[in-house]
């Protein structure tokens, strides 16, 4: 949650010739309402299961990549808990490398101060932005960890980000396919 990944993830996509998929977006798109609607209208256990339907659906692509007949390549964007699901996991973990961008808590609650967008998991508890974000990061530690790479991004920019996670991509899958030069 507000590491950067809807920023990052499109610079990544373009740099690697690839398609960027934000699966928020997609599930957005098939409920016909925001993430915050979803939680109010239907709860956070129908929000679940539709973003394990989507992560499903998108990391098991079957369309084969044009220059090399591989999986069809793509930046995939989760939500911050998609990843505390153990089938959300596992899928993604068969579909390619798992880079999980993070932040210092008090740059990541800054951040959402800022920003527009309505965050569900943060007004559960009537907390202070600063020790929900806390609590979920105390939360999440254990998914997160599962991650191939972790990369802060408390004092970067999105473009230093999107030069970090290109270089891991390629340490991490050297095999997997690369756009034509």
């Amino acid at each position: 949650m507000a590491t950067g990944k809807s920023s990052v993830g499109p610079l990544v996509a373009r740099r690697l010739g690839w398609k960027f998929v934000d699966s928020d977006a997609v599930i957005v798109a098939r409920a016909k309402k925001p993430v915050a609607r979803i939680f109010a209208d239907d709860g956070e256990v129908q929000f679940r299961k539709f973003e394990r339907e989507v992560i499903a659906h998108l990391s098991g692509d079957r369309r084969r990549c044009p220059q090399c007949h591989g999986s069809y390549p793509e930046v995939i964007s989760t939500g911050g808990g998609a990843l505390v699901d153990d089938s959300n996991c596992a899928a993604l973990q068969s579909a390619g490398v798992i880079i999980c961008l993070i932040a210092r808590p008090e740059i990541v609650a800054a951040r959402i101060e800022r920003s527009k967008t309505k965050r569900p998991k943060l007004t559960e508890s009537g907390k202070s932005t600063l020790d929900r974000v806390k609590e979920l990061m105390t939360e999440r530690a254990d998914a997160y960890a599962r991650a191939d790479v972790r990369i802060d991004t408390s004092d970067l920019t999105a473009e230093q980000v999107a030069d970090l996670v290109v270089d891991a991509f390629s340490v991490r899958a050297a095999r997997r396919c690369l756009p034509s030069v």
